[in-house]
């Protein structure tokens, strides 16, 4: 038995036995394992206008079994009700796990801040969610992520609220719409301005959390829990503490158990005495579409030849642009969309490692997956906690930013989180207004216009037929970037199209490279509306940026 105990032991090496709802280790189980309970006996501890704060990221380390729960329980019992959710970034995805959605019922909710919510193609229909944010039936608010989870901070050292500059002059300002996305949020603000210093800020008041639940892959019977099959820590510890230090309760949900005493300190990313109940769900999916990769939690790695390279088209020839601002040595953030794609066009030039990528959810380094995996990546050199990550880049630590938008507006200003008609077709701003508002420099890339019939050729981009609609526009819908605010801080800000690259001047954007084959009057200044102007001294950009081979990047 001792050999079972031992630190050096990962698991128990001990057989599983399955005994719905639980999991019990033989030779590992013990009375002491008091911690353990069903998901229906946890969710029955959660009160009626309980304050939840929920670690999840999509489907990843989403506690989904404990979501479903509480539903189950409310359609049963009429309780828990009128919840205040917190997610500094979604919970669930529009894929099979539902997360957020479990919950979405009239009466159970009373307002939800959320970094993001579930998104997806409009082919799928609208999450449950979506349809109670845009029907007015819950207070729905969109905090940036590390906003978010700086409130868990505070809230857990007992200081008074978040003051920030982050979001400043943007949505999440309130001046603009302070993050509210319906009515009854803009009917109970949660951030004000105040002056401190001599400077304007953002206050966001404390709102403390009474539950937290949280996801892991192991518990031991202290519940003491490790993250080994997971694709990121996110910020279950930082949640787990804001809620005990508010005499709250901490659910966490974990794939398996095993011995007190078994798992290695240094392992334990959250230590027993902030977890008072485990529930087990053998069946937790790693992230969206994928039961288990090792390579996603770090356990193998990869070879660099197993990564596909981008395909050949219109997208890829934005990013291979966007890919030239980089040089080797440089340490750069990375969203989803077009920019995703960046780090498969240095692996396809030879140079997989010769950048430093570092994302939102935690890893650091390797390889970012892009598609349902997208907030993953393989081969990385680190996970670090997304609070902390999010610290790093409210700071602007890094050299640069790769980000999409939906469209942009004469004054530079960017808006990626707000689609009136089709909401769920983007998840909100998610970490997008941390990482923008101190960044050094920030390459934005997409479409000049939304379904313009486009020829690519090695010899040219050509635009045979215009599209519905530019995406320049006169205003956003949306401010997630201001522009007259990157102008005040010196900000190098570039937006990168199948047509053009524009910067931002003192007098809005102007053209300054042409794609090859672009005829800048008909297909950007009149295709524009006149919204972007093109330089005296534009330039064409090299043809080897269309090549269907290496177009030759050196770090």
């Amino acid at each position: 038995m001792r050999n079972l105990r031992s630190r050096n032991a990962q698991l128990c090496p001990v057989v599983m036995i399955a005994i719905p709802p639980l999991i019990v280790a033989l030779g590992c189980w013990g009375s002491s394992m008091t911690k353990l309970v069903s998901v229906a006996e946890a969710v029955s501890r959660i009160r009626d206008g309980a304050v939840v704060t929920v670690s999840s990221s999509s489907a990843l380390g989403c506690p989904d079994l404990v979501l479903r729960a509480i539903g189950e329980r409310f359609t049963v019992e009429g309780h828990p009700r009128d919840l205040t959710m917190l997610h500094p970034i979604a919970a669930g995805d529009m894929y099979g796990v539902k997360g957020i959605d479990h919950i979405a019922r009239d009466g159970l909710l009373k307002k939800v801040l959320a970094g993001s919510y579930p998104s997806g193609p409009s082919s799928l229909p609208m999450p449950d969610i979506w349809k109670m944010v845009v029907e007015n039936r819950v207070a729905a608010y969109n905090v940036p992520s590390g906003i978010l989870f700086d409130m868990h901070r505070e809230a857990a050292a007992r200081r008074p609220g978040v003051l920030t500059r982050v979001g400043y002059k943007t949505f999440v300002d309130p001046i603009r719409e302070g993050c509210a996305m319906n009515p009854r949020a803009a009917a109970d603000p949660i951030v004000q301005r105040v002056e401190f210093a001599g400077e304007t800020w953002l206050h966001f008041p404390n709102i403390y959390p009474d539950v937290c639940i949280l996801r892991a892959t192991t518990a031991d019977e202290r519940g003491n829990l490790t993250y080994e099959h997971e694709g990121a820590y996110l910020g279950g510890l930082e949640q787990a503490i804001a809620v005990r230090n508010n005499g709250g309760l901490v659910i966490a949900q974990v794939q398996r158990v095993t011995a007190a005493g078994s798992l290695r300190p240094h392992d334990v990313r959250v230590p027993g005495h902030l977890v008072d109940l485990v529930v087990i769900d053998p069946e937790q999916k790693q992230t969206c579409q994928t039961p288990y990769d090792p390579a996603i939690s770090g356990q193998v790695m990869r070879p660099w030849a197993s990564f596909e390279h981008s395909e050949h088209g219109v997208e890829k020839i934005i990013a291979r642009r966007a890919a030239l601002e980089l040089k080797g040595g440089m340490t750069a953030n990375l969203g989803f969309g077009i920019s995703a794609m960046v780090p498969r066009i240095l692996l396809e030039e030879g140079y997989p490692e010769a950048v430093t990528w570092a994302i939102e959810q935690g890893a650091v380094g390797g390889m970012p997956l892009t598609g349902f995996a997208f907030g993953c990546a393989s081969n990385a050199y680190g996970f670090v906690p997304s609070p902390q990550q999010f610290v790093y880049f409210q700071g602007g630590g890094f050299d640069m930013s790769f980000l999409s938008f939906l469209e942009i507006d004469v004054d530079g200003n960017v808006n990626v989180s707000k689609l009136g008609k089709k909401p769920y077709l983007t998840a909100g701003c998610g970490g997008f207004v941390d990482i923008t508002a101190h960044a050094r420099k920030i390459v934005f890339s997409g479409w000049f216009a939304a379904g313009a019939d486009i020829e690519l050729s090695e010899s040219g981009i050509r635009v045979r037929a215009e599209g519905k609609f530019t995406k320049m526009v006169d205003k956003v819908e949306h401010v997630t970037f201001s522009g007259q605010r990157a102008r005040e801080q010196g900000q190098d800000v570039l937006y990168i199209t199948e047509r053009c690259v524009m910067r931002l001047g003192n007098e809005g954007l102007i053209a300054t490279e042409i794609m090859p084959g672009i005829n800048p009057a008909r297909d950007i200044v009149a295709a524009s509306g006149g919204r972007v102007q093109v330089a005296a001294d534009a330039n064409t950009l090299p043809l080897n940026l269309l090549s269907r081979v290496a177009m030759g990047w050196m770090p």
